[in-house]
């Protein structure tokens, strides 16, 4: 086994309220950690932004990333640059920068504290398909990896060394604990339904 395997439900998920809408903590790690006292390493969340306009908590050392589920969003990050980004698009920016958003939208967000790299991807399988997914990577073997696959909508199974069912809202966490990064696994979509998957990939020291 080149990974250890943790699937969390949708019903295990925690779901904070805010000013502007809600956030809802997919993954921290360490687990143990407090996000407002930004001692993670990385942190994985969802929001619903129900206000038209909304200013982004400072967070100073944390590289963000952030993509878009639903509806259409412009951010501005003031001295940096300015982006509309629509469903499954994505920025990178500053957790220090003043960022400014408009429009009411559902995004997915990446956290990661200083050490800490990674990206996001968006994963389509349409009715009756499977994706056959390679994990290996060019990242410098000595880093440890985490790779996240979220079910935003539909329903996957997961063919590793057992089969794993991701209904919506589901997420599969994969601890890699292998120098050897390679690693095939099958996602299939076997109902009438198209899948959508967000794929997380975090290393670090």
């Amino acid at each position: 086994m080149t990974y250890d395997i943790k699937v969390i439900r949708k019903n295990e998920h925690k779901t904070s309220s805010w000013s502007g809408g809600s956030t809802t903590q997919l993954y921290i790690y360490p687990e143990s950690s407090i996000y407002s006292e930004l001692n993670f390493i990385f942190r994985v969340s969802s929001a619903k932004v129900s206000v038209n306009e909304s200013t982004f908590t400072s967070l100073p050392g944390i590289n963000r990333k952030i993509m878009i589920l639903d509806g259409a969003l412009n951010l501005k990050h003031e001295g940096h640059h300015e982006i509309k980004l629509n469903k499954f698009e994505q920025d990178s920016f500053k957790g220090e920068w003043l960022t400014k958003s408009y429009g009411k939208v559902t995004d997915f967000n990446l956290m990661m504290n200083k050490g800490c790299d990674g990206n996001l991807e968006h994963i389509k399988i349409d009715c009756k398909t499977l994706k056959n997914l390679n994990l290996s990577t060019n990242i410098d073997n000595n880093k440890k990896m985490i790779i996240i696959f979220y079910c935003l909508e539909g329903s996957v199974d997961i063919n590793m060394d057992s089969l794993i069912n991701l209904n919506e809202g589901d997420l599969l966490v994969l601890k890699n604990n292998s120098k050897n990064r390679l690693y095939n696994i099958n996602i299939s979509n076997n109902f009438e339904k198209k899948s959508n998957i967000i794929k997380v990939t975090t290393y670090f020291d």
